[in-house]
């Protein structure tokens, strides 16, 4: 089984073990269909939302499918689904195809994750990389000239190829680490891509030079066979773990995640009590299935927003690793 799959099989699990609180009651005559698409990072939180939603709801068909935040956002912005997940923050270019199309959305974050950077378990000299080595490294200028480890700047490594892994041009994981390491400038092509974060665990993990970066719930799955990176963003070498990612010290490459909801759809009982039960119960779902809940204050700003249908993203041209209290403040 794969990562993937064992984060979406925890989901299934949590929602049926999970104690979770409703906010709506158990009606029988509540129906019709919540379509979901999106992120594969995002989609074990739905998906355990949609069990234990259905649990109490049993008339109402809950569809989570993952097709990555691009992908996910490609069929949301032509009116194909009612909720995108979404490991990153919706594009002006994908803004502006939902306006073509008549949809108008609102933007809820769910959970907070943080983007682990691994090596290869024998790798004992790269404990902490600065943002700027990062940036060094996955450059596009770094492409066919830096491709040794003893070539990166203010460090003293050793001689070692790199072996360089990504997620999928396609992923959310893969537009978040490239806003947050490299700002304006372009990634290097050379590294294997893959949408499975298990291709890249095995790929770091039979390279002596193996460099990659994805979820950190993946690398606590797999971190008897991978080093964990601390990052330096100018405040010091700081690891991620839920208590940085949680209090924004491990920055910049902690994230929030999630849904976006059709408003149209949102009008719609099924979806509306679907979205008010995940919102209720987003912290609880988010750690049963390896990421970090929103703090309890921020959760009662967001759902004021999306109970008021705040139409738009309150996170365009917001630095990566800001605290999600300065967005959503007293509503």
């Amino acid at each position: 089984m794969t990562n993937r799959n064992c984060a979406i099989a925890a989901g299934l699990l949590a929602a049926a073990t999970l104690g979770v609180a409703s906010v709506v009651s158990a009606d029988n005559h509540l129906s019709g269909d919540v379509l979901a698409d999106g992120s594969s990072t995002v989609g074990p939180v739905t998906i355990a939302a949609a069990e234990g939603f259905r649990s109490e709801n049993p008339s109402v068909q809950v569809s989570v499918g993952t097709s990555g935040s691009g992908g996910g956002f490609k069929k949301f912005c032509v009116g194909e689904t009612d909720i995108s997940n979404a490991s990153r923050v919706i594009k002006q270019s994908e803004i502006d195809i939902c306006a073509e199309n008549g949809v108008e959305f609102v933007e809820i974050p769910v959970a907070f994750d943080g983007l682990a950077v691994v090596t290869h378990k024998d790798n004992t000299f790269a404990q902490c990389l600065s943002v700027e080595q990062l940036n060094y490294i996955w450059n596009a200028d770094a492409e066919g000239e830096v491709t040794n480890w003893s070539q990166v700047k203010d460090a003293d490594f050793p001689s070692e190829d790199f072996a360089l892994f990504a997620p999928g041009v396609d992923s959310g994981t893969f537009d978040y680490f490239v806003e947050a390491i490299l700002d304006e400038d372009d990634i290097r092509a050379d590294f294997t891509p893959s949408e499975d974060d298990n291709v890249i665990v095995t790929g770091v993990a039979g390279s002596p030079g193996g460099l990659g970066f994805f979820g950190l719930a993946f690398y606590e799955e797999n971190s008897d066979i991978l080093n964990l990176v601390a990052i330096d963003n100018g405040s010091g070498c700081i690891a991620p773990s839920e208590e940085t990612v949680a209090n924004g010290t491990y920055n910049p490459l902690a994230r929030p995640l999630f849904i976006y909801v059709n408003t149209e759809s949102a009008d719609e009982s099924q979806v509306e009590a679907f979205v008010d039960f995940y919102l209720e119960n987003a912290a609880d779902l988010a750690s049963s299935v390896g990421y970090i809940g929103l703090p309890e204050d921020a959760y009662a700003s967001i759902t004021k927003h999306w109970e008021a249908r705040g139409i738009g993203s309150n996170f365009q041209d917001v630095e990566p690793g800001t605290p999600i209290d300065e967005l959503f403040g007293e509503q």
